[in-house]
Formats: C-alpha cells, structure tokens, sequence
C-alpha cells in the first residue's frame, strides 16, 4: 500500500479494494482526486472545501455513466465501483501529480503554449511521470479482482494488462492513440469503439505496426453517455422562439478560459436587455479562476448572478472545488435546461450535449481527436464552429427562420433528438459487451 499523508485515505482505499472484489463491474480510470466525496462516501468525515486535483472531466464522467447505467436509481457498489488511482498516490509522489495539473491548467489557458502539448503527446501518455506515481495504488486495489476490469483510461488499462488482468478498454473518442495499441495483439486486452471508423483506423494501425489484432477484440459499442443526460433529452423541446438557454462549458484543465470570456463580454450587452434574449449558464467546473473571472466581468457589465435554481435568471455559474458535485449540478442543471451547448467538442460535453438534445457550437480543440468529433457531429447537422469574435451575430443568424421552415438552431435540437442509436445506447452496449467477456472469462 502506498504511503498515504492522510489516514483516513488508508481506510477508504482498503474499502475501495473490496468494493472492487466484491462487484459485478469493477472499473477503472485516471481522472481526478475526489478524496473527500470518498470519505463521505465510507461514512468518515469530509470538507467540502477542498479542492479536488482535476485532469478531465472526461474520463471521470464516462466512468460514472457506466456505473450509473449498471447501479439504476441509486449507488449500490455490488453492481459496479468505480477506482481511480490518483485518490491515492503517495505523499512521496503528490508533489508531481500537483505539478502535472499545474502544467495542464496552464497550457490550457494560453493557446501559445499547445504547440508544447503536442509535442508531448508524440511521446505517448506511457512516457507521463504520473504512471509510476498511480501504478502502486492501482495494483494493490484490483490485487483481489479475478473477473475482467472494465478501463476508461489507457494508462490504467495498459498497466493493468502489463500484469495479466483481462481488461475490456474503453477507446473513448473516434480517434486511436498509439498507447491502444501496446497490448492489441495479447488475449487478456479487449476493446470498445466508438463507431466502425474508430475499429477500421484501429486495426490499420495495427497493421502497419504488423500487429496481428483478431477483429472480434474490437466491439462497435458508441461512447458512454450517462443515462440521466439521455432522459433530459427526452423530454426536452426544441427551441422555437424566446430566450435561448446556453450552456458555455470548460474542461477538467479549465480549456478554453479565453475564448469562454471573449464569447460573455459580447453577450453581456445582451444579457442586460428586458427581456433578454438569451439566458446563459457557465460550467467553470472545479476551475475557481473562471468561476471568479465570470463574476468579475458580471459586475463590471451591471449583471446580475442568479442562483442555479432560478432558471428564468440571465446569468448562472456552476463551480465547486470537487468534480463529483460540479459534475452532479451540470447533469441536474445544465443537460436538462440547454438549448444549446458552447463548448470546445471533447470526448464528454458534446457526446453528452448531443445525446441531451442540445445543438453545439464548438470552440478550438484541444487535440486532433477533437477535430474529428466536430466533425462528426457537423455532418450529423448538430454542430458548427463558434465564430467567436462575432457571437452575437452567429446566433442571430442561426436562430432567423427567413425563407426557412426551421432555424439552423431547431433543425440542430431536432437533428439531435434524431441521433444515431448507437450515440445514445453506447453505455448499454459497453456492459453487455462486458457480461459476455466476464461469462467467458
């Protein structure tokens, strides 16, 4: 067990540890340090106040989407558990998993600096220091799982394959990174895909690494969409006229901080209109200098903040330091309410958005697999880009009817309540694709 700085952390981790023996579907990720929520959770005390270390919101809420579609209407953990490693790095390594979030945070607000992340990311994630700080706490909570782990991050799932577990991998985004392929060919490394491209470009890599990889490894399943986001589409109405309700969100990194402030000074004229035409609800996620940012420039434009349950009001702000809660008030708040989504196209907020019934008007990507899942949703007619040095003409452009039966905006919405099965029903066939692996296993 790793040397943990707080005692209590040694209680749950020894909790989590036969959770995940003891469940039906025992999952993995690397996302975030929801430390607290974990002592909630087990019954200990918990501050609500301190701030979790966040890298994606991604691989945390596709995690939960799957647990939830497996745990129904409430948390049962013999039905699924989810384990992330980073709750329990040691205090020998912490410093470096503070350092990694600083760099990601930091990058992420200066557009300059991606040209540094690229480069980074052609070493490949098995070269991030991080791994040998999540491989000991990771190996000692699945040391007593004998069934297959379900992954929704490749480190984990890479390491844990390194060391004979069968692990059913999540391959989250319709893009295939060359870490998927470091066990493609072993028999204990299955995977799911997002569509029939994502498995075609997979095994082409393979091929060209002369890997040979059975094609019967990779199921066709869609991304993992959590169920209660599905059910707020469903009674969602399409916009047709009034305020437009929009949701401008960031990432786990706090992504796109500029573009997101650039987009509100613009609208902040037009928030201030009786009535407005448009209500606006900003995801800072667990990012306390957007969250404050948001505030400061709603002050200086004379708008008032509401509170996340007044939805008439024009402006509201979603923050919390711990991504479980900031999570849990974008799923009540934000999928359920939006007509719309502003938000860079990432591996989460637009298969959720879209899923929700939301149209999408993205902002720059963070990476080339992010391209692609624009691109996917723009041929779908559910998203385009944001011009986001001229907003505010955009959308009254979108939501004009001249000479149209249908704005872009509606058509968008009704487009989206139309998607592709597979968008939608991708958690469900994840955990049938992971009963069968687990009865032949």
């Amino acid at each position: 067990m790793p040397d943990l700085f707080d005692p209590l952390l040694v209680k749950t981790m020894q909790h989590d540890q036969k959770a995940l023996a003891a469940s039906a579907l025992p999952i993995v990720t690397v996302s975030a340090s929801f430390k607290e929520d974990l002592k909630g959770m087990y019954g200990f005390p918990e501050d609500e106040s301190i701030p979790d270390v966040v890298f994606s919101r991604a691989h945390y809420s596709m995690a939960l989407a799957l647990a939830t579609s497996a745990w129904g209407r409430s948390i049962d953990a013999k039905k699924a558990w989810i384990f992330d490693p980073t709750n329990y790095v040691s205090s020998h390594d912490w410093q470096g998993i503070a350092l990694t979030e600083f760099v990601g945070k930091t990058i992420a607000r200066h557009s300059m600096l991606k040209t540094v992340k690229d480069l980074i990311d052609r070493f490949g994630r098995k070269k991030l220091p991080i791994l040998d700080s999540i491989t000991p706490p990771l190996l000692f909570a699945t040391s007593e799982v004998k069934q297959p782990i379900l992954s929704l991050h490749i480190a984990a799932g890479n390491i844990l394959a390194a060391q004979g577990n069968t692990v059913l991998q999540v391959i989250t985004d319709p893009h295939v990174r060359a870490d998927y392929l470091q066990f493609a060919e072993a028999k204990n490394m299955l995977y799911c895909v997002f569509d029939e491209q994502t498995k075609q470009d997979f095994l082409e890599k393979a091929a060209l690494l002369e890997l040979k990889v059975d094609p019967a490894k990779i199921v066709v399943t869609g991304p993992p969409v959590d169920p209660r986001i599905i059910a707020a589409g469903k009674k969602k109405q399409s916009w047709r006229s009034g305020p437009l309700n929009l949701c401008i969100t960031t990432g786990g990194l706090g992504t796109n901080k500029g573009e997101i402030l650039k987009i509100l000074r613009q609208l902040m004229p037009e928030l201030r209109r009786r009535p407005s035409p448009y209500r606006v609800l900003v995801y800072a996620g667990t990012q306390l200098d957007i969250a404050e940012a948001v505030q400061e420039l709603a002050r200086e434009e004379r708008v008032a903040v509401g509170k996340l349950e007044e939805k008439q009001a024009n402006l509201r702000v979603i923050y919390h330091p711990q991504i479980v809660d900031a999570n849990e008030q974008l799923i009540l708040h934000g999928f359920p309410w939006a007509h719309g989504f502003i938000t860079k196209p990432s591996g989460d907020m637009a298969y959720d958005a879209a899923a929700s019934g939301s149209f999408i008007l993205t902002l720059a990507e963070w990476g080339e697999w992010e391209e692609v899942i624009r691109e996917v949703f723009a041929q779908r007619g559910i998203a385009r880009a944001a011009i986001t040095d001229h907003i505010v003409t955009q959308l009254e452009s979108l939501t004009a009817t001249t000479g149209k039966p249908h704005s872009w905006i509606e058509r968008a919405q009704l487009n989206a309540f139309n998607l592709d099965p597979l968008f939608r029903n991708g958690s469900q066939n994840i955990l049938k694709t992971y009963k069968k692996l687990a009865k032949q296993t």
